[in-house]
């Protein structure tokens, strides 16, 4: 399998009063088209760091991350918004949903955006697979969070303009209670199969990340361990 996401030597540091801080250090990884990996550990281990990174939000103090075949590390911010529009997509903990816009119109949004006139059936047909048809007209505030959620992730997998694609979770069900939580992880995984999407996610729960083919645990921003789980040792390969 091609890699989907690949990134070398990654490091970052910002400045503090106190001279730079070091959030992530010497990571490396390669993750192929279709699979699954979760990155955990204790707060303030580089997690979304290093999730923000991959997904192109931010530029590594150095290092260099390709994806779906680009090196993002090469580009500007106006080129990464670009690649992020046609393969990315994100779940949010804390949904980000825009509260004066209806479910259908937080799904339809990424695709208005980028000007395609199949964005309102698009949207309706992510939103009828969370089993959301009968929300569609609901605004965030009239919403469950577990119904939130999953305007949210139907939203993710709406995102992609077609081909292959990789959707980044940033801690999916850590606002929810165990059953929404168990719900939303089911529903996750089934679309993400259903997709072939890449799928790249940060959590707390080990019940979440033993869903995933590998499993990257953080420690003060370093790699602490890195499994490739299941019966296909090819999955994806995490490098240490």
């Amino acid at each position: 399998m091609s890699a989907m996401l690949r990134a070398e030597n990654l490091h970052h540091r910002v400045a503090t009063s106190e001279g730079p801080l070091t959030l992530l250090n010497n990571i490396s990884l390669q993750l192929a088209r279709g699979e699954s990996l979760a990155i955990t550990g204790a707060s303030g281990s580089g997690k979304s760091t290093l999730l923000g990174l991959l997904a192109g939000l931010d530029k590594p103090t150095e290092g260099r991350i390709w994806l779906a075949g680009e090196e993002i590390t090469a580009m500007d911010e106006e080129q990464r918004a670009a690649l992020r529009a046609r393969c990315v997509g994100f779940v949010f903990q804390t949904f980000q949903l825009l509260p004066g816009l209806t479910a259908l119109e937080n799904v339809m949004l990424p695709s208005e955006l980028r000007g395609e006139r199949t964005a309102a059936k698009r949207a309706e047909e992510f939103l009828a697979r969370v089993g959301l048809e009968h929300r569609l007209h609901h605004y965030p505030r009239q919403l469950s969070g577990g119904e939130q959620q999953r305007v949210a992730i139907a939203r993710a997998f709406a995102s992609f303009s077609g081909g292959d694609g990789i959707l980044f979770a940033d801690e999916p069900t850590g606002s929810l209670d165990a059953g929404n939580g168990d719900k939303i992880i089911d529903l996750l995984f089934k679309l993400n199969a259903e997709s072939n999407t890449t799928l790249v996610l940060v959590t707390h729960e080990q019940r979440l990340a033993e869903r995933c083919g590998a499993h990257l645990r953080m420690d003060a921003g370093a790699i602490a361990t890195a499994d490739t789980l299941g019966d296909n040792d090819n999955l994806s390969e995490v490098s240490v």
